[in-house]
């Protein structure tokens, strides 16, 4: 099972030594906001020695701004309705790089609510992502979340993004925006919260964790010892820790753009939470997911990326939520599609701090016929809607089970880094 599954895991692996990103800061994608709407990015490439050109912005495939350089931020006046606008970089080799941004210029005055959706089901943990606009010169002073006439968020500027932790049962929500010109706007968002399923706590400081190393450019597994690749884990660190239960975890070697994968089996075969589920009734019940964790890394250049996946097996069907915040990378996080065995840009940032504590939240789902349905992303407070969907992989009939996983990737000297776990937590229901 070891030998299998580390395998198919391994596919995933590769962070890519050559690659162009345009990351997007604003507008955010599927937002609605007000004109002009602000554009803020940044550029880089590893494809062209000589580097990024230009930035430019498409409206509705009309090219309307560009600037020279890696950065760019602008405002452009847009009419209100529906835009597909595309931020584009150009290097000095003749590539091209781009990402889509679809965005909604409002109309009139008020307040968008993106997630929830009214009337919708939520989890107890739920994303809140809203903007607000007005006709006040002066602009929205601050936007909250009321819940069952109880303020119980506030947030300063015409943008809101935070994650509600909600009880069971149907909530009445209200989003609202205060204006500097004393005026108000809101938006009612009722929602039903599902109960808050089952967890396992300190993760990090559970037994049995299994670790390989994946070495470039084929990625072959290989134990430890292992030439070119070297890894480590210590248990039970006091500092740096949140609770004096950390993990340690260490990457070094000399074969560039090598990983390691750190993987802990919590339900079915090999369970380390003592839940085999020998009558094989949890797993196939089971459609819901939050990998919640605190990280902390020690060089930003030397981290090429930081992986957290959640795996599903059951009757040859394998389910994989790859997650990678590509850091040195590119500042972007990739998720992993099952069927093509390929990570995918989302255009979402990742800007993780080094050598602080930084709290990333996965919300992942499995949809009809076992489809691979990624919610959410919530790095530090900030939510990132994914809403992607991609269908599942093959496996062999003999798995069965849930694994959680965890990995570190090489940069291009693989220089050696330290990073840590602490507060790790997966809920499932």
């Amino acid at each position: 099972m070891k030998i299998l599954l580390s395998s198919i895991l391994m596919l995933m692996s590769f962070t890519a030594a050559s690659f162009a990103n345009v990351t997007v800061s604003s507008p955010q994608n599927q937002e609605t906001v007000s004109s002009p709407v602000q554009f803020t990015a940044n550029a880089n490439t590893n494809t062209c020695s000589r580097g990024v050109a230009s930035m430019g912005v498409y409206v509705d495939d009309h090219l309307e701004y560009v600037v020279q350089g890696t950065s760019m931020k602008t405002s452009l006046s847009m009419r209100p309705g529906r835009h597909n606008a595309v931020v584009q970089e150009w290097d000095y080799c003749g590539g091209a790089t781009l990402t889509s941004i679809p965005v909604t210029v409002a109309g009139q005055t008020g307040v968008w609510v993106t997630s929830p959706s009214d009337h919708s089901t939520v989890s107890w943990l739920t994303n809140y992502v809203a903007t607000a606009t007005t006709n006040c010169p002066q602009g929205v002073a601050a936007m909250g979340i009321y819940v069952n006439n109880q303020l119980m968020y506030v947030v300063k500027g015409s943008r809101l993004n935070t994650q509600m932790n909600l009880s069971p049962g149907t909530q009445n929500t209200v989003v609202q925006a205060w204006d500097q010109c004393g005026g108000t706007s809101s938006q009612p968002v009722s929602v039903t919260v599902q109960g808050r399923g089952n967890t396992f706590t300190d993760l990090q400081a559970s037994k049995g964790w299994n670790s390989w190393g994946q070495l470039a450019p084929v990625y072959a597994d290989c134990n430890n010892p292992c030439s070119g690749v070297n890894w480590s884990m210590a248990q039970g660190v006091k500092a740096p820790s949140l609770h004096g239960k950390a993990t340690q975890f260490n990457l070094g070697g000399k074969t560039p753009y090598s990983d390691v994968l750190f993987e802990n089996p919590v339900i079915g075969q090999f369970s380390t939470q003592n839940l085999r589920d020998i009558d094989r009734k949890l797993v196939p019940s089971l459609h819901n997911f939050t990998y919640d964790a605190y990280f902390y890394y020690s060089d930003e250049k030397a981290t090429q990326a930081e992986e957290f996946d959640v795996n599903w097996f059951m009757d040859g069907v394998g389910i994989t939520w790859g997650t990678e915040c590509r850091v040195h990378g590119g500042n972007e996080w990739d998720i992993w599609d099952n069927a093509n065995a390929k990570w995918v840009p989302t255009g979402i940032p990742c800007n993780p701090i080094a050598n602080g504590w930084n709290h990333i939240t996965l919300n992942v789902q499995r949809g009809p016929n076992n489809s691979v349905i990624y919610e959410s992303i919530t790095l530090n407070g900030i939510t990132a809607n994914i809403n992607k969907t991609y269908p599942p992989f093959t496996v062999p009939m003999s798995w069965y089970g849930i694994t959680v996983n965890y990995q570190m990737d090489g940069n291009e000297k693989q220089a050696a880094y330290t990073s840590y776990l602490d507060n790790f937590s997966f809920m499932y229901w």
